[in-house]
């Protein structure tokens, strides 16, 4: 055992605690053994994409995509000035739909996350598992309290980079075959929480990360992808743009709603009463959008069909708890494509700028952004190379 071992291993525990995309906290020995075990499982199960290409059991299919995977890390280096470092060099088949369940929770009138505290990654919003059936006894206890709350399958999650020492994240089967827009936007946010990670502020890291996304997955498609892959895209990209116009509206309106709860006498009942026309009204509005979607384009393709079945089963199930964490991926993402734009769209140039916000107070960090969203104008996509 090398003398270094036990001092990583010792880091390993603290960062499978604080994990972003399956946040955790522990409060028993029994949750830290279940992080470090399933993140070692994970770790145990990851081969170098090299050896998976060559390797006879691979699929046709498979291959191709940690092809792709290999160009679009090359890419996500040279051109975004992402890490490069080990994460996303490996491969592993967990043979189950979901990386870690998360475990979020709110209260019955508030949109506010509960949270769960770490040395590393300060306050965040959410806890995870590696094995659902925990994750969700995890839930039971928290409704318990009065809490409204959600689990949901995660498919990827950063260790920050304090991981390469040991192989980096990889790649793993619960997204690898997603469409190709989709699944590069996935690496290139994962890569993002390596380069900026604010303890303690949620909002501000995933939103940061989904701008990034979001701009190196457009000049990606543009450039390198082909004519159906960006047209999957496009279609999946205006769905989700009416999606977040809707639940930012509904959020808007829960939140004026539970304003009336801070007044001295509010009756509950009305108040519940007031909550739920707004979920109906919610609920309503999604079945409209969802009948315009049939009837423009029916989602005969997988990729169509998972997405609309992801937000049938979101619509399902939404309450307080998935409103909250559902705001943290893209309230300030308009915030950092302006901040993107007036550095001139140069990425090293970016992420110092989003570096000297993690410097500044909460307040005063989520305060600049809104006021760069304010004065900002709508972004210019990149064009697509002639001819491709």
């Amino acid at each position: 055992m090398p003398p270094s071992f036990l001092p990583r291993l010792a880091l390993l525990c603290l960062m499978v605690l604080a994990l972003p995309g399956c946040a955790s906290q522990g409060n028993t020995l029994g949750y830290y053994w279940q992080s470090v075990r399933g993140h070692l499982q994970i770790m145990q199960a990851a081969e170098p994409i090299d050896q998976w290409i060559t390797r006879t059991d691979t699929t046709p299919a498979l291959r191709e995509r940690l092809h792709l995977a290999q160009r679009a890390r090359a890419f996500a280096v040279a051109e975004l000035h992402l890490p490069d470092n080990a994460s996303y060099r490996r491969y592993a088949d967990l043979k189950r739909p979901a990386a870690v369940w998360n475990v979020v929770a709110a209260p019955p009138y508030a949109l506010t996350l509960h949270t769960w505290c770490f040395p590393v990654t300060g306050c965040i919003g959410y806890r995870g598992y590696f094995a659902e059936a925990d994750a969700r006894a995890e839930a039971a206890q928290l409704a318990q309290q009065g809490l409204e709350v959600e689990v949901y399958g995660v498919p990827a999650y950063s260790t920050l980079g304090y991981m390469n020492w040991a192989g980096g994240d990889p790649l793993l089967s619960t997204f690898i075959a997603w469409p190709e827009g989709e699944f590069v936007r996935l690496l290139f946010h994962e890569l993002a929480h390596q380069v900026v990670y604010a303890p303690g502020d949620t909002l501000f890291n995933e939103s940061f990360a989904t701008a990034v996304e979001r701009l190196g997955s457009a000049r990606w498609m543009a450039e390198h992808s082909t004519p159906e892959a960006r047209a999957a895209l496009a279609t999946s990209e205006q769905r989700r743009a009416q999606w977040r116009a809707l639940t930012r509206t509904t959020r808007a309106e829960l939140q004026a709603i539970y304003e009336q709860n801070m007044a001295p006498g509010q009756d509950t009942q009305a108040l519940a009463a007031i909550k739920n026309e707004a979920m109906q009204r919610f609920r309503a509005g999604y079945a409209q959008l969802r009948a315009q979607w049939l009837a423009a384009a029916p989602p005969t393709a997988n990729a169509a069909s998972t997405q609309l079945a992801g937000y049938d089963r979101w619509v399902a199930k939404a309450n307080n708890a998935s409103f909250a964490a559902q705001a943290a991926y893209d309230e300030l993402v308009p915030a950092f494509e302006a901040l993107f734009e007036r550095e001139g769209r140069d990425w090293p140039r970016f992420y110092d700028a989003v570096r000297q916000l993690t410097q500044l107070p909460q307040p005063e960090r989520h305060a600049a952004l809104r006021a760069l969203a304010k004065n900002s104008q709508p972004l210019t996509q990149p064009k697509e190379k002639p001819g491709v």
